[in-house]
């Protein structure tokens, strides 16, 4: 697992008219601020990839579909340094994942119909705390067709 990252285990409140997903809250402790909460959608064998956040600590639930959610981390000062982490995130099997600043994150669509990752970031959204490359980046070894 790469240096810094939380799961959290989440649970489902169900019953016959349908489901309730709690997603993170202020006494949690992965909970550091509020700044914004957003929902991604990506469609089936889609890719959105690769992006960091220089200051910003996001926090991914998977509210509809199924999607992998890939993490790099280079950082040099880190144990896990070159190291890549692969997730599948669904509400089937609902968690948290906590990924902390400087830590490269994309994910590809794995449902037929679209899914929707729900983001509550700890930062409001800034294009300028963030580094974007293309998910085919020669800097990236890692191959999303497979």
């Amino acid at each position: 697992m790469i240096e810094g990252v939380k799961i959290t285990n989440l649970k489902k409140i169900e019953d016959h008219r349908g489901s309730v997903l709690p997603m993170i809250r202020s006494d949690s402790k992965v909970f550091q601020s509020f700044g914004e909460i957003y929902f991604s959608t990506i469609f089936h064998n889609s890719i959105k990839a690769w992006h960091l956040h220089k200051k910003a600590v996001l926090n991914y639930a998977c509210i509809k579909g199924k999607v992998k959610l890939v993490l790099f981390d280079d950082r040099q000062e880190s144990k896990s340094y070159g190291e890549y982490s692969e997730y599948i995130l669904t509400p089937d099997d609902y968690f948290l994942i906590t990924i902390p600043s400087f830590i490269w994150n994309g994910f590809k669509g794995l449902d037929e119909s679209e899914s929707i990752v729900a983001n509550c970031i700890n930062l409001p959204h800034d294009e300028n705390e963030m580094v974007r490359k293309h998910h085919d980046d020669e800097y990236f070894k890692f191959n999303w067709k497979k």
